[in-house]
């Protein structure tokens, strides 16, 4: 277990709604668990007018009720202890006073976490009058929230505004897909076990599937999401972090730079798409009105806020090319959407086909190696097995490992891990700004198309796997999505 540190934990943007379902709840289950630090605080920062108490009233209305584990009246009580509230605008540089002089009335802080829970454009202007205040010291760590711009120019333009006031080192950009617990052993998969590694290449995977859908729409969200799409939310970072953790070399340590460092080569080795890349090998579709359990669903275009012109994805496929020796000649397929017929994360390797095939059936069913990250923590190999009989028929039959069920210990929120992280000091689940301007040049040529409108917009009905598209999209490799297996 970690040296507890003593720490100002300071919240910009405290009321907002993801401070209160996901940053509030994940400090309270790692205040439950004993990993904060007794003396360590929590400073709500927002513009709103409130007073400790006032801000306290609202965190039990607006947060408790996210809590679904491991609550007592008696801990809650104690965590809000931790809890001061200053109220502050951006514009005014007297409001920074007021933080700074509350910061360095302990002295005996070890670190300071400013956690900018805030639009972007905030950024550089916040951490600008940080630093006229002295809250950028070498133990003060500043947490950028997504997104990080809209495409590789604003996102350059945010990090050399930040870049300002902080170093790299100081500068935590979080994904939180890199704090679940599932996706960190995907490392320890790859790497400590002497069975999967040499066959993690080429010459025995036909081809790797990464996919995130989600059941829910845009649910009220939507002149965000219209503005945003799948792309931006969920490829660029997400899927790409995914492949990373999938794909790339093993790195010299467990180092923060020794991880980013191989993330960042992954990622530059991935084919650069050109225009008839995007037409021919990205699928962009919305999701369209259906009927579920004798009702009608609406389709994107009927939800709220949505422009019935509008062309924004709730879908995309893509099928990527890695130009190194390892994984030369293997598609990698990512995917995700919203309106899908489950909720699942989850990296699928399709091995290649047996090379004698003496029993029968056995060509029909390749090995499989699935990661589920949700909503299940769990790995599954697909194995042939002789039927029971005379005969020599195969089946397939899976290896399982429910990872909550094999491993005890703790299991925390992926948030929790990335928080603590931070308070710790710790960079390697963050990303480091060359891998997140790497993967923005990797998907501009997708933007470029679409914004000059050279791809087809396809539909597919609410609460199915997707567009006819993404299908064929596998078949021209011989491969089939997961869930068709």
């Amino acid at each position: 277990m970690d040296k507890q540190i003593n720490f100002d934990f300071v919240l910009f943007g405290a009321t907002g709604d993801l401070a209160m379902r996901k940053l509030l709840p994940n400090l309270y289950q790692a205040h439950v668990a004993g990993l904060l630090h007794p003396e360590g605080r929590i400073l709500g920062v927002s513009r709103s007018d409130f007073d400790t108490a006032g801000f306290l009233a609202k965190v039990e209305t607006d947060s408790k009720i996210h809590i679904k584990k491991n609550f007592s009246e008696a801990d809650w009580a104690s965590f809000i202890k931790r809890i001061t509230y200053v109220s502050l605008n951006v514009n005014r540089p007297e409001d920074f006073k007021v933080l700074a002089d509350t910061v360095k009335a302990r002295r005996e802080t070890d670190n300071i976490v400013i956690y900018l829970s805030t639009a972007p454009k905030f950024f550089e202007p916040t951490c600008e009058q940080l630093a006229a205040v002295g809250l950028n010291a070498e133990n003060v760590r500043v947490v950028l929230e997504k997104p990080l711009g809209t495409d590789l120019q604003s996102s350059q333009e945010i990090n050399n505004g930040v870049a300002r006031f902080f170093k790299e080192d100081q500068i935590y950009r979080i994904d939180h897909y890199l704090g679940k617990e599932s996706l960190q052993n995907l490392l320890a998969l790859r790497f400590a076990n002497v069975m999967f590694e040499p066959l993690w290449n080429n010459k025995y995977i036909k081809s790797v599937q990464l996919t995130i859908a989600e059941e829910l729409g845009v649910e009220e969200r939507g002149e965000f999401y219209d503005i945003t799409g799948a792309l931006r939310d969920m490829v660029q970072n997400h899927l790409i972090q995914m492949l990373c953790m999938t794909a790339m070399e093993p790195p010299a340590s467990l180092d923060a730079d020794a991880v980013r460092d191989e993330k960042l080569k992954l990622i530059q080795s991935l084919k650069p798409l050109t225009t008839a890349d995007v037409a021919e090998n990205v699928i962009r579709a919305q999701y369209t009105e259906a009927e579920k359990d004798g009702q009608t669903v609406n389709g994107y275009l009927q939800e709220h806020n949505i422009p019935a012109d509008s062309r924004t994805e709730t879908y995309v496929a893509v099928k990527a090319e890695i130009n190194n020796q390892r994984w030369a000649g293997v598609p990698f397929y990512l995917r995700t959407g919203k309106r899908m017929a489950g909720k699942v994360a989850e990296i699928v390797l399709n091995f290649r086909d047996a090379a004698n095939h003496i029993f029968d059936g056995s060509q029909k069913a390749p090995n499989r190696l699935v990661i589920e990250l949700q909503p299940n923590e769990s790995i599954r190999l697909y194995t042939q097995l002789k039927m029971p009989g005379s005969g020599n028929h195969v089946g397939q039959a899976a290896l399982s490992v429910n990872m909550a069920e094999a491993l005890e210990g703790r299991r925390a929120e992926a948030y929790e891990r990335l928080l603590l992280d931070v308070i710790n000091g710790k960079l390697a689940l963050f990303n480091r700004r060359d891998e997140l301007e790497a993967a923005w040049a990797w998907v501009m040529p997708i933007m470029e198309s679409w914004a000059a409108n050279k791809t087809t917009l396809h539909g597919y009905p609410a609460y199915s796997w997707g567009p006819e598209a993404a299908r064929e999209l596998l078949a021209r490799n011989g491969d089939k999505w997961h869930e068709e297996q």
